[in-house]
């Protein structure tokens, strides 16, 4: 007798392997069997529970995102989307240094400005949701293992709530360790490891800062503080050592190499794996090559440094109801202080509103406010600003910015760009590539993912609220690389389950789910990849306290299953809430 069986499907198990055609018997949250089907083959026999009929579509592994930030999200929100709608069944959460534990009692509001400012999550929504009551990082853990989810959650300990715990103002403020602090975070730090953390991560780029402009703490930690809390990780156990690292965001073209110097020495010594972000910079377009060369000799040497690439263009989303040119134009603030959403929407297409809009100059930017002067870099970015369509084209051509459409049209390109934005109720998003898109195609990104030692993530699940929803990475993967590239070469879809599914589960130890093998945990996707369609993005307002975000749903998910339990059904939430937190790697 089998819970659920998946019958007739295309099987591709995530090893890499050739898919071939099987049904699937599951029991007790495991796959039990698997029996292949052929000419002469007999079907799984067994009475089950349910059935799921997969006839000409894809089977494949639940996918593992291992750089998310639901760290305040899974405190009230069980369905964990945007991400357990795009076959993701496995996220980790505390990246990029920034977490909500250990925390001091009374430190709570700081850790949330930190997160604010260094991830675009609405401080008022992790102020109304956040259900707080933990002071070190073990109880935090405990806090998050007595919820249920959609879809399992690991975690990471994150540097910059450790170094604020240990020094207080001193850390907050960056200020040199002693030998006395760096003991004691390493202490908090092994005993995150040993209760269940997956990893430990810093950031040491200058764009990530709190809402008060101060960067992370520990962005300019030193050696033996960064290889302190390196050795104190491994020495809690099996986990990952992640950053962002200097220069991640462009500002500094020397500092990646220096960086993964030391990186380097640090995971020999520790033989744990290092991971760090990577991306194209416009001020150095072919600098990704150096790093993932100088990461391959590492890993030729015993130190195991992983790449973590991003799956698309890497930017930003302008639109009306987030960042746009025309935030700072009168006529547009006082509309959106009087009107609501809806209301705001039949204004702005009113021709005598854009036309007073278009006509006026801009107020002046307040420089002690985050993204204030936004609207200025958006003027200043018409040439590089893509129309996506729909379904959305991340691979667009230099024809589709709004300069060229401008130019084609005979139009002022903010007139353009004013007319694209309202389009479906004023809701439209534009794309505004900052990196990755260097050479106006992906053609690095395609290279970037078959380097042997890159991993996917940077999807940022649960962040960047305002600006992006790159946690329909998955979904792109699938549809983009697999099925629909236009502009280049595609990649096997093989290939692209396996490095979303095995490849990010087994960096951090994840060995019992990510593949399709008897004995293996049973976290899979039921995928119509004839009828695949990634949404356009739209902002939504259904955070605590009405904070809002921008999702970018899928079709084509037949079932995504947890642990055996189906928890989406033809991408609907089913309610069942089979995730559990992960302690450890296994």
């Amino acid at each position: 007798m089998f819970d659920l069986k998946i019958v007739g499907g295309d099987v591709i198990d995530g090893t890499g392997a050739q898919r071939y055609l099987a049904d699937i018997g599951i029991r007790d949250g495991k796959i039990v069997d698997i029996v292949r089907r052929g000419v002469n083959d007999p079907q799984l026999g067994g009475e089950s529970a349910e059935t799921i009929d997969a006839t000409g579509q894809v089977v494949a592994p639940g996918f593992v995102d291992i750089h998310t930030h639901y760290d305040g999200q899974v405190s009230w929100d069980g369905s964990l989307e945007p991400s357990s709608g795009h076959g993701v069944t496995t996220v980790i959460t505390g990246n990029c240094g920034v977490g909500f534990a250990p925390v001091r009692p009374g430190s709570e509001d700081w850790l949330i400005k930190l997160m604010e400012g260094v991830e675009d999550i609405p401080g008022t929504a992790l102020t109304e949701g956040i259900t707080w009551g933990w002071e070190s990082y073990p109880e935090y853990l405990d806090a998050i293992g007595n919820r249920k989810f959609a879809i399992d959650v690991g975690s990471q300990i994150a540097h910059g709530a450790v170094r604020a715990y240990t020094m207080g103002d001193r850390g907050a403020r960056n200020e040199p360790a002693t030998p006395d602090d760096i003991a004691a975070m390493g202490r908090l730090v092994t005993e995150g490891i040993e209760a269940g953390a997956l990893g430990f991560s810093t950031s040491r780029t200058l764009a990530h800062r709190a809402m008060d402009g101060e960067p992370v703490p520990g962005t300019f930690a030193a050696e033996d503080e960064l290889f302190g809390l390196g050795r104190a990780m491994a020495a809690g156990g099996q986990a990952v050592f992640e950053l962002a690292p200097q220069g991640a965001a462009g500002e500094d073209i020397v500092g990646p190499k220096k960086e993964l110097d030391w990186m380097r020495r640090l995971g020999a010594e520790i033989d744990r794996p290092v991971s760090f972000a990577l991306i194209q910079v416009d001020a150095d377009p072919n600098l990704w090559r150096e790093q993932l060369a100088l990461s391959a000799d590492a890993h030729a040497a015993g130190s195991r440094l992983h790449p973590q690439i991003a799956a698309r263009p890497f930017g930003m989303m302008i639109g009306f109801q987030g960042h746009h040119a025309f935030g700072h134009r009168p006529t547009y603030r006082r509309l959106k202080a009087e009107c609501s959403r809806d209301e705001l929407a039949q204004r702005l297409a009113d021709p005598a509103v854009k036309a007073a809009i278009l006509a006026e100059e801009d107020l002046p930017i307040d420089p002690t406010v985050l993204f204030d002067g936004m609207s200025a870099f958006v003027q200043y970015s018409l040439g590089r600003l893509y129309a996506l369509g729909d379904p959305p084209d991340y691979e667009p051509t230099p024809d589709r910015t709004v300069a060229a459409i401008a130019a084609a049209q005979g139009e002022d390109p903010l007139a353009t760009l004013y007319d694209l934005m309202l389009e479906a109720n004023a809701s439209a998003m534009l794309m505004l590539p900052l990196f990755n898109y260097a050479d106006g195609n992906c053609d690095a990104i395609r290279e970037m993912m078959l380097h042997p030692t890159g991993v996917l993530g940077l999807s940022d699940g649960g962040a960047h609220c305002g600006m992006i929803c790159d946690a329909s990475y998955p979904t792109f993967l699938l549809t983009h690389w697999a099925r629909d590239r236009r502009r280049g070469r595609k990649l096997p879809l093989e290939y692209v389950i396996r490095k979303q599914a095995r490849d990010t589960a087994h960096l951090f130890g994840l060995t019992d789910r990510g593949t399709i093998e008897r004995g293996k945990k049973a976290d899979i996707n039921v995928i119509d990849m004839a009828a695949l369609r990634l949404h356009p993005a739209a902002m939504a307002y259904d955070l605590p306290a009405g904070g809002h975000r921008i999702l970018q749903g899928a079709s084509g998910y037949t079932a995504t299953i947890v642990s055996g339990a189906v928890t989406r059904r033809n991408g609907v939430d089913t309610g069942a809430r089979p995730g559990r937190l992960v302690r450890g790697a296994r």
